[in-house]
């Protein structure tokens, strides 16, 4: 069986996003990417959970980011946002052991909250 290449110079792997870094727009890492949200219909990556806060994974919360807000930076080895920091101190999360509700009204409200914000 042929080994399964999770990264190409333009594709990678979901596998491989999971877990990655980001940094925020001054080069510091601020948090790493949970998992992404596809849209079912046009299969584009529509979110990224961002997770930071806690210790160990312990208490972490999780941001919901438009996906267009991330950048890959090969410099850093991880995505880059260019979202203020102190815009994540009023945005839209959720506790580590709560669930989010992913409804059209919801996923609407964070696209609004970071509005001209995302690229």
């Amino acid at each position: 069986m042929a080994t399964e290449i999770k990264e190409t110079h333009n594709l990678i792997g979901s596998d491989k996003v999971d877990g990655t870094a980001v940094y925020g727009a001054d080069g510091e890492k601020i948090g790493s990417i949970e998992r992404m949200m596809i849209d079912k219909l046009s299969g584009k990556v529509s979110f990224a959970v961002l997770s930071f806060g806690g210790f160990l994974g312990i208490g972490d919360d999780h941001y919901p980011l438009p996906w267009q807000s991330l950048k890959y930076n090969t410099d850093l080895g991880g995505y880059q946002t260019m979202i203020p920091s102190d815009k994540f101190k009023t945005a839209p999360k959720y506790a580590n052991d709560s669930a989010w509700d992913w409804s059209a009204d919801r996923t609407r409200g964070v696209n609004d909250y970071y509005g001209s914000l995302v690229a």
